[in-house]
């Protein structure tokens, strides 16, 4: 990957939100990637935990900054790998308690990183983290790769949260289907920018304007033409308007909707 970072693409005259971000692991100092991102129109961010550590830490930073809520969990990855995980787990259900952590996640299953001996140990730590999101009404957000049909089958088997959010949404039509059947929102990732995106474009056309959110999942996924360098959450904009192709929206009702749905997932942030 390259060093240096991208230059800003033109603002959004609608401002919108990062709802997947990783500030911890981008590095550097927050609130200067805050004030880049507000300046193009990107004013809110959801800080995401993968573990322990970096859960508390976002739950901090949300803590101490209007821009920024939290989300909190285990990764799938991690849960397949930890010796404790029931005491991970407490830790996240206390963090989930925080006023300004609004989601539990990233959880769900991956089963491209994750054998087939870890994935019980994923799916008991999905379960687990459902019933958190649950218990607190807490939006449940989800990491799903190579896993759509039993990500629906843990969740139509537990009974979904009142607010699920397809992280970095990665399924075709047909999964966009399913997903907006069961009322999920879908946030789209720099990946839906890539050339070889054309399912995911298809999937965000099957989505209705209210089921829609965008991310960066920064440091990763790089919309084009950057893909391969650093990604940041002022990047948005490129997502966005790759969005509105696809999505078959005005650039501004869209944003106006991925702000209010973004509002609608996480609640208000100041």
């Amino acid at each position: 990957m390259r060093s240096d970072v991208p230059p800003p693409p033109a603002p959004l005259a609608i401002a919108v939100l990062d709802s997947h971000t990783h500030l911890d692991i981008v590095g550097g100092d927050p609130v200067a990637h805050i004030a880049a991102a507000t300046a193009v129109g990107v004013d809110r961010l959801v800080q995401v935990g993968t573990d322990v550590p970096s859960s508390r830490w976002a739950a901090d930073l949300a803590a101490t900054h209007d821009a920024v809520l939290a989300a909190v969990a285990v990764h799938p990855n991690d849960a397949a790998r930890l010796s404790d995980l029931d005491t991970a787990l407490r830790e996240i259900e206390a963090l989930a308690a925080h006023p300004r952590v609004r989601a539990v996640g990233e959880t769900g299953l991956d089963y491209f990183r994750t054998g087939p001996a870890g994935r019980p140990i994923q799916e008991e730590s999905f379960r687990a983290h459902i019933a958190i999101a649950k218990r607190y009404d807490k939006t449940l957000v989800i990491h799903d790769r190579d896993a759509h049909a039993d990500i629906l089958r843990v969740l139509d088997e537990e009974g979904a949260p009142d607010r699920v959010v397809m992280h970095c949404f990665s399924g075709d039509a047909a999964f966009a289907a399913e997903c907006v059947k069961r009322g999920f929102l879908m946030s789209f990732a720099g990946t839906l920018t890539f050339h070889n995106a054309q399912s995911l474009r298809d999937a965000a056309a099957v989505a209705p304007l209210d089921g829609l959110l965008v991310e960066t999942d920064a440091p990763f996924l790089t919309p084009m033409p950057y893909r391969g360098r650093p990604n940041r959450s002022y990047l948005i904009p490129l997502t966005v308007r790759a969005l509105t192709q696809a999505a078959g929206a005005d650039l501004d009702t869209l944003c106006a909707a991925i702000s209010a749905n973004g509002e609608r997932a996480f609640g208000p942030w100041r």
